[in-house]
């Protein structure tokens, strides 16, 4: 067994073990989570609903709210009166630093292992010195995608100058683009990577290319923290016992995550396999159990600030907030 595997398995045995603090009884509620049904950040969501693990933990978790990113997902959670939200870290700060009343709770994916960055299998392009002049694909402005492409040249000793960075709306948009001829590398996440990788050849993963880069959090609002900590720390409780069941049973996790996903099977169980595989032994998992990686934090905050995303310095002592996480998450990476 991997040590990180070994390493989660413990915690997640310690994380069923520890219970959520007592407290008053209060009314089922639907949790917000960034991309749910299509990104990869939110699939321990599905396993936990379809798992049981919420009510295991002791929250009473109606269902998932999705949202298409960081803004609207903190839309939702303030606007709808919502305790927990899952969402992209540059959002978040974004969101802080703009006066909302929001806490980091945990660190929620600590890599961007999701991501490939791939061409038609007859391109000429083999590497990133390949990029020079080519138009790349990314999702949309101050995205993680055109941060990420930002870093990659970057580490190739490329600037974006030297190629033609050309935004699509969406990782969907860039396959249908590229595949009209309007782009000549695509960047894509799973599972959409997976779910188009017969008609395409990577070039680059993420998981070869780039250090860990922390891109989703759990997040509060001041009002939950201070009135609902219990169901805060029962939801972190399941989507860490959902996380150690994905490690732990793939292929049975794949199928509730094509279900929720409404994926092909083979597509979903390739994506999670992809995921699980992205890290070498020893590295940082795709999916935590909430343990904060500070310096992957620090580093996709620069890497948004390269794109206009953030501005300012983040103290983090204000930001974020370990107490609901399991005691043996407490401490950072």
């Amino acid at each position: 067994m991997k040590p990180w595997r070994a390493a989660l398995s413990a915690v997640a045995c310690a994380a069923m073990a520890w219970s959520a603090s007592a407290g008053a009884a209060q009314a089922a509620q639907q949790i917000v989570v960034s991309n749910y049904g299509v990104a990869a950040n939110g699939m321990p969501y599905a396993v936990a609903l379809a798992k049981g693990f919420f009510k295991q933990a002791g929250a009473d978790v109606s269902g998932i709210l999705t949202s298409q990113g960081g803004g609207t997902t903190i839309r939702n959670l303030q606007g709808g009166g919502l305790d927990y939200g899952e969402v992209d870290l540059a959002g978040t700060i974004a969101a802080i630093q703009q006066g909302a009343d929001l806490h980091i709770i945990s660190d929620n994916v600590l890599t961007v292992g999701e991501f490939v960055w791939a061409v038609k299998p007859a391109s000429p392009v083999r590497g990133v010195k390949d990029f020079r002049g080519k138009r790349i694909g990314y999702t949309s402005p101050r995205s993680t995608s055109q941060a990420l492409n930002v870093l990659l040249l970057r580490q190739a000793g490329l600037s974006p100058n030297d190629v033609r960075l050309t935004k699509a709306g969406g990782f969907g948009e860039q396959v249908v683009e590229l595949n009209l001829g309007a782009l000549d590398v695509v960047t894509l996440a799973d599972p959409v990577w997976s779910k188009n990788a017969a008609t395409m050849r990577p070039v680059v993963r993420a998981a070869d290319a780039l250090p860990p880069l922390a891109n989703v959090v759990g997040v509060a609002t001041g009002k939950a923290i201070a009135e609902h900590g219990a169901f805060l720390r029962a939801v972190l409780k399941a989507r860490g016992m959902a996380v150690q069941y994905i490690y732990a049973h793939p292929d049975e996790s794949a199928a509730i995550v094509a279900k929720a996903y409404n994926l092909d099977p083979a597509v979903a169980k390739q994506a999670i396999r992809n995921l699980i595989g992205s890290s070498k032994p020893g590295a940082m998992p795709y999916w935590g159990l909430g343990r904060f990686d500070m310096a992957g934090m620090n580093r996709m905050l620069e890497a948004q600030k390269a794109v206009g995303a953030l501005q300012g310095n983040v103290d983090w002592n204000k930001v974020i907030d370990r107490r609901f996480l399991p005691p043996d998450q407490q401490k950072d990476y």
